[in-house]
């Protein structure tokens, strides 16, 4: 805090390494130790600290403290684009609120919002953080609300108004938030012709990606990069954020750098080359539910000359990954919180995902899982 990022980063580094080497305990010194995570681009730690917490608390009943503990790890599931998940926890935290919680500012809901490209959720939700800060003197939900208001216009494509929001929420300096903000400004600023900002801004983001050094850094880093660079150089850096960031938990980032890699190539006239990057962009963000981004990757498609199909309603409805590993296990009798045990998830929230299921495939009860998984030739499907 006191001698800037690049100093500091080697003694946070540290601090979390020895905090991931001590036994897991539940106390709210966990907070500190995810908050230098999320400042030093370390998703692995990130996610180890609020999951163990969060199954902490769960096992220990300790529901005063669960709330808080799911905050974190929904609000890591929105910053990796599993963001159907991220509302599950959310759902779950607010339903376990006892009380005192009822003051807590919209953090995670406004962030998952403005990833979806929801405007009028988003900007009703700003409004509730910037008022419920100045009451409180929560300057960092300020930051928050100029960053989540950057995410949600750089997805639209309306780069003017994210510079005027990147721009406040990087000046702010606050953990972890202002250094993510940087790359929302460069993607701005270099968009709305602010070249010199867009350079001064990525030289301030390089200080943090470099003295981090993880997957998720260097790949941020090098597709920021890309974004002022021309000819081979643009290239190779797009590439090397794609590759960097693929090695990460940062599905989303990855998405935005196959759409930016693909932006670039439609413009040196590569419509092929710039049809591959974008229907992967566009595929991961319409599968997230990042409608903002999925429509201009789909605007950007449909500038190279292909048809973009909207997704019908059966592919809409099929289930993710998780979804149908939950109605598998359902399917074979276990319980919820057999489920849940298996999946590290709570009762709760299996529950919630077994409604989807069960809306998507058109059943209304876990007895009719086997047959709607059954094969035409009889036998019991794989799910």
């Amino acid at each position: 805090m006191t001698d800037g990022y690049a100093a500091a980063a080697p003694t946070l580094t540290a601090a979390l390494r020895a905090c991931l080497a001590e036994e897991r305990h539940l106390d709210w010194s966990w907070v500190a130790y995810s908050l230098a995570a999320m400042d030093l681009w370390d998703d692995d730690a990130w996610l180890e600290l609020a999951s163990s917490q969060a199954e902490l608390a769960r096992a220990t009943g300790t529901l005063i403290l669960l709330p808080f503990a799911l905050d974190y790890l929904a609000t890591f599931h929105v910053q990796t684009g599993n963001l159907s998940l991220a509302s599950a926890l959310i759902e779950e935290a607010q339903s376990l609120d006892l009380g005192v919680r009822a003051e807590t500012l919209p953090y995670v809901p406004l962030r998952l919002a403005a990833w979806r490209g929801d405007v009028s959720t988003a900007l009703a939700l700003v409004e509730v953080m910037v008022g419920g800060a100045s009451s409180r003197g929560e300057g960092s939900a300020v930051t928050v609300a100029e960053y989540a208001t950057a995410i949600l216009y750089n997805g639209l494509g309306e780069y003017e108004l994210a510079y005027e929001a990147a721009q406040k929420a990087a000046a702010a300096d606050e953990i972890a938030t202002s250094s993510w903000a940087l790359c929302e400004l460069v993607e701005a600023a270099a968009r709305s012709g602010r070249q010199e900002i867009a350079r001064e801004s990525l030289d301030q983001l390089r200080e943090r990606t470099g003295a981090s050094g993880t997957a998720w850094a260097k790949g941020t880093e090098a597709s920021a990069s890309a974004l002022l660079a021309d000819g081979e150089s643009a290239e190779h850096l797009h590439r090397e954020g794609i590759e960097a960031l693929a090695q990460s938990r940062m599905a989303a980032d990855l998405a935005r750098a196959r759409l930016t890699y693909g932006e670039w190539l439609r413009r040196e006239n590569r419509r092929i080359d710039a049809r591959e990057q974008l229907r992967q962009a566009h595929d991961v963000f319409a599968a997230m539910g990042a409608d903002g981004f999925a429509d201009r990757a789909r605007r950007e498609l449909l500038a190279t000359g292909e048809t973009v199909r909207k997704r019908r309603a059966d592919t809409r409805d099929e289930l993710t990954p998780q979804e149908k590993q939950i109605a598998r296990l359902a399917r074979d009798g276990r319980t919820n919180p057999e489920i849940g045990a298996e999946l590290f998830l709570s009762p709760r929230t299996v529950e919630w995902h077994l409604r989807k299921v069960y809306t998507k495939l058109g059943i209304s009860s876990r007895k009719d899982l086997r047959r709607a998984f059954r094969s035409p030739h009889g036998d019991t499907a794989a799910v």
